[in-house]
């Protein structure tokens, strides 16, 4: 009889766990509005504006490779 007591005297706070719990999982699960989801816009703006960067320059004689060894 003592255990049916202690369960109704804690009833109010296993149904409080039990809707946080709820509350937690379904904000956890919930899909991410566009407005809030800001990196998704970020990625597709730098996959279009990729720059591109080109590297010119003559190569070293073996005389030049020699006097920037030395």
């Amino acid at each position: 009889m003592e255990n049916s007591m202690e369960l109704s005297k804690h009833m109010e706070f296993i149904f409080l766990g039990a809707l946080i719990l709820i509350g937690v999982s379904a904000a956890a699960t919930a899909a991410v509005p566009k407005l809030l989801a800001p990196a998704a816009q970020v990625a597709s703006v730098k996959a279009s504006t990729t720059p591109i960067v080109v590297v010119k320059a003559k190569r070293l004689t073996a005389e030049e490779k020699a006097a920037l060894g030395e």
